[in-house]
């Protein structure tokens, strides 16, 4: 039996997460604590799920816990557009209140209000 990604086995099960509780939800637009870019969130993982090569691909002095949750942002910089996977530790709530400029937004969001995006209902569940 493989144990879950930044969990450990207790008695033969996955044990939750430390950090059990995600700080952004859908919709919400944050800004990487390090690097310059801003995304708005379109999935969260509670846990870390991407790849071990991924995650090692990171620089060991800044490499995130894996235990915390993760976020899929549609990305912005000031060159390209993407999407990005980042830990919750590296995000904050970008408190511009501007709308993000990526070219997948209208297909998952029905609009900006307040400073969040509001996710098609289609997408909702």
């Amino acid at each position: 039996m493989s144990a879950v990604p930044g969990h450990t086995l207790i008695d033969g099960a996955p044990a939750a997460p430390t950090v059990a509780h995600a700080r952004f939800t859908i919709g919400d637009v944050v800004r990487h604590r390090m690097l310059d870019f801003r995304g708005v969130v379109f999935d969260v993982d509670p846990v870390f799920a991407n790849t071990e090569e991924w995650y090692q691909s990171i620089p060991e002095s800044i490499r995130p816990r894996k235990d915390q949750p993760f976020y899929h942002l549609l990305a912005e910089n000031a060159e390209s557009t993407y999407v990005a996977y980042v830990s919750q530790q590296n995000l904050v709530h970008d408190e511009s209140e501007e709308p993000v400029d990526h070219p997948a937004i209208s297909g998952l969001f029905t609009g900006f209000s307040d400073g969040r995006y509001l996710l098609k209902r289609e997408h909702r569940h």
